[in-house]
């Protein structure tokens, strides 16, 4: 079995032992093989983003070919051996036009503001960086430290006392992240993954945490063996679903989404959302955790990474670096504005398409298109065996481990192209 270290390990162990399976960059616990569904994705010569073709795309002093790149992601995904690499462009963390150099710079002034953040909460909770991680309440409502607290002194200010009442969950969510990986027998892992998320959850005081963040920053930490690394991507894909987290009294961001889903299938598939209706299913809530996590559940850990990276290919706008550069509020702006005809060839299918129709819903993610390709999909046996919201979701339950994300996100583009021209009409 291999070791539970990170991704660069994995892969010297691959080149040693000549290992093809993919599953092998992502081992499985052995007592976790016989429930863990088969990767579907297998790297395609000639489609797939290959190390040699990621370093090519590169000038001599580092400007990306990202229109190249996307190309290539877009009709074959990323190679387990660079993923987190190609990830940081496609998420905004750096500028395609920038240099070795400037990046370098840019690298080490975030390592050093995560630095910061982390000795900030230390400060607070010294279990934080120790390699070891809680999943019990150490602190009452009113600020007070509960018996044998991991903490001494009280807090009577209301961010300390909200994010500390945070962090048992945070906890408990942790050790029960993507358990089948070997990755996670290692309680040090554990703790990258709950420092990472216990640091964002006080930066982000807005949000702060919810669960399911958990599983977005999972392969992020993961991929990126720097845990300042894996923070800051895991910081700029929360600036695409933070507002799918932010919660009040009565509702959850997502189900602006859903609700943006339910208007998507009244437009391309009447009868469908007439019969989802029927049995009370017109808020869409059974697709709920699909929107949430990103289809965590519905993938294989492998699928879910090659659709993740499948999605934000097609997503991209070039303007996007910039646009996260500035503070989290400003961010929820639109990238599309300003985009000459050059600007535009570098953005993915599904942006390219919304900016060219004048689209500037941000609800519209391609997310939601995903969930509506599936529901498509299982059109025929929802319209004749759904007799209530139940068999919806037996049905639906039936897609995990079997679908193929290249051909999801295939049908998504169609979707989306066909709801934009109903809507148009």
């Amino acid at each position: 079995m291999v070791g539970c270290g990170g991704l660069t390990e994995i892969v010297d162990i691959m080149k040693r032992t000549g290992a093809e399976d993919l599953g092998d960059f992502y081992p499985i616990r052995p007592d976790c093989q016989a429930d863990t569904p088969k990767p579907r994705f297998k790297p395609r010569a000639g489609k797939t983003l290959s190390e040699r073709r990621w370093n090519a795309a590169f000038s001599e002093d580092g400007h990306l070919d990202i229109e190249k790149v996307l190309r290539r992601i877009q009709r074959g995904g990323v190679h387990p051996a660079i993923k987190g690499s190609v990830w940081e462009f496609v998420l905004g963390c750096f500028d395609p036009n920038s240099t070795y150099e400037e990046r370098n710079q840019l690298r080490q002034s975030r390592r050093e503001q995560y630095i910061r953040w982390k000795a900030e909460c230390q400060h607070m909770v010294p279990v934080i960086g120790s390699g070891k991680l809680i999943t019990t309440p150490i602190i009452t409502d009113v600020g007070q430290p509960v018996i044998d607290s991991v903490i001494n002194s009280s807090f009577s200010d209301k961010r300390s006392i909200q994010w500390m009442l945070a962090l048992h969950q945070i906890g408990l969510d942790v050790v029960r992240t993507d358990r089948a990986l070997a990755f996670y027998e290692s309680e040090k892992n554990l703790a990258k993954l709950w420092d990472i998320l216990a640091v964002y959850a006080w930066v982000d005081n807005d949000i702060s945490y919810v669960q399911g963040m958990n599983d977005i920053c999972s392969p992020m930490v993961i991929l990126l063996e720097n845990e300042a690394d894996a923070f800051w991507c895991f910081e700029r894909a929360m600036r695409r679903l933070r507002e799918n987290f932010r919660c009040s009294a009565s509702s959850m961001g997502v189900q602006t989404q859903l609700s943006t889903l339910s208007q998507v299938i009244k437009t391309v598939d009447p009868k469908l959302h007439q019969h989802l209706e029927d049995l009370d299913g017109g808020e869409y809530l059974f697709a709920f955790r699909m929107l949430m996590v990103l289809f965590r559940r519905e993938f294989s850990f492998v699928d879910s990474l090659y659709l993740w990276e499948l999605m934000w290919a097609m997503e991209y706008n070039p303007n996007i670096f910039s646009l996260y550069e500035k503070p989290i509020a400003e961010s929820d702006k639109s990238a599309a504005s300003m985009l000459n005809n050059k600007l535009l060839k570098q953005c993915g299918k599904f942006e390219r398409n919304k900016v060219k129709t004048g689209c500037k819903d941000q609800q519209s993610a391609l997310a939601v298109f995903l969930v509506a390709s599936v529901l498509e999909a299982k059109n025929k046996r929802i319209l004749k065996e759904a007799k209530g919201l139940d068999d919806v979701v037996q049905i639906l339950s039936d897609i995990t481990g079997n679908m193929d994300a290249r051909k999801v996100c295939k049908e998504a583009l169609k979707i989306h192209k066909k709801y934009l021209s109903k809507a148009k009409k």
